[in-house]
């Protein structure tokens, strides 16, 4: 990789913060399709909402990868990151992320290399471990394949070899290049930039958080729904990173739950429909988000009801000032430099709407690029 694109990388690791919002805002979909939708209707959804995220200024919008779940058409993060592509024009897009594990790498160098292609200098891969999925569906998924979870690290590094294509001489890939990718610079009478997506960590525990600062890597931490392993993590993350030619100094973003509505009474009963869904998770029965009004009226038994709660405890929800005031907080709480703001509930509407109200509180405008990442707090401030 040149200089010139290491700075470019760099840059495009780090967030641009706008309004009045104390660090970047950046949004997470899961293409939740709930009761009475279809799996197109949730995909469209993911269209309009990347599209108004470009609109309000939100830095980037990324997808994530679950199998075998009704209630997500999220599947296939490469293939939705095409079509949101083609209706965007600013906003970085990424994966939030692939499951790396489920994929040969060069598969994946190539799928986010074609990405690259189509939407240069906006495309993130964010890489975790897990199956996004139970047992049965990662067997399902990796057939044939005897590595897992646990060769993350060596699955890591051969595909960051693809993504830059410099397996030494004597590999038994060195002449197995990823297409589209930086071999087409390199070929006779090649224009390719070398350039290539930035790779970020995704964890909901340590592992990844260590693995990620002893690489040099971004780190972005599944807040919302491992909260009480975030500070934590965070922490290792830090006190094990290591420069790197990507990165000089940490750079951490958590993913949270959070949704805004005129009221709290409608707020909170979005965001019942979406914790009822992730209790039937829990319990072995994934299935449709349910409507407000099915959650409303399910009959909660006294341990249900105790999940609920703490699952709601870490959710911001209410008006646009209660779910401020929760985000600068939790910003405060963790120094995550970056926050992805996930909104799990039934309706698109009250989905789309909860985004508004957010950028409308930050004052958030993405009409003209007048953001800055000198402006968020630096990494060297929040790790001591």
């Amino acid at each position: 990789m040149t200089e010139g694109a290491e700075r470019t990388e760099r840059d495009e690791i780090r967030g641009v913060r706008r309004g009045s919002a104390p660090v970047p805002l950046s949004v997470l979909d899961l293409a939740t399709v709930g009761a009475g939708h279809t799996g197109t209707d949730a995909l469209n959804t993911t269209v309009e909402l990347a599209r108004l995220a470009e609109r309000r200024g939100f830095h980037r919008f990324w997808v994530a990868e679950h199998h075998s779940m009704p209630g997500v058409a999220s599947s296939s993060p490469a293939v939705i990151l095409a079509r949101v592509s083609a209706f965007t024009e600013r906003i970085r897009l990424g994966s939030g992320g692939v499951m790396l594990p489920n994929h040969p790498p060069l598969v994946i160098a190539e799928q986010f290399g074609t990405l690259e292609a189509m939407a240069p200098g906006r495309i993130d891969l964010g890489l975790g471990r897990a199956p996004g999925s139970d047992g049965a569906t990662a067997a399902a998924l990796r057939r044939g394949r005897e590595d897992g979870a646990d060769e993350f690290p060596s699955q890591l590094a051969e595909l960051v070899r693809f993504l830059d294509d410099d397996f030494p001489d004597g590999h038994p890939y060195s002449r197995v290049h990823a297409v589209p990718g930086p071999v087409q610079g390199s070929a006779e009478g090649g224009v390719q930039s070398s350039a290539r997506p930035p790779v970020w960590l995704l964890g909901s525990s340590g592992f990844s958080a260590r693995l990620a600062g002893g690489l040099g890597l971004p780190f972005a931490f599944a807040h919302h729904f491992s909260a009480t392993n975030t500070v934590p993590a965070l922490d290792l993350y830090r006190s094990s990173f290591r420069p790197s030619k990507v990165l000089d100094e940490p750079y951490a973003m958590i993913g949270v739950s959070a949704l805004a509505a005129d009221d709290a009474a409608a707020a909170q009963a979005q965001v019942l429909s979406g914790a009822l869904a992730m209790l039937r998770l829990r319990t072995g029965r994934p299935g449709l988000v349910p409507s407000a009004e099915e959650a409303a009226a399910h009959p909660y038994s006294p341990v249900e009801r105790d999940f609920l709660d703490g699952w709601l405890a870490n959710v911001e929800y209410g008006t646009p000032e209660t779910v401020v005031k929760g985000l600068n907080a939790l910003v405060d709480r963790t120094g995550a430099q970056e926050l992805m703001i996930t909104a799990n509930a039934h309706s698109p509407e009250a989905r789309l709407r909860s985004y508004e109200l957010i950028a409308d509180a930050y004052a958030l405008d993405g009409s003209t690029d007048t953001g800055s990442n000198a402006d968020a707090p630096t990494a060297g401030a929040l790790a001591d």
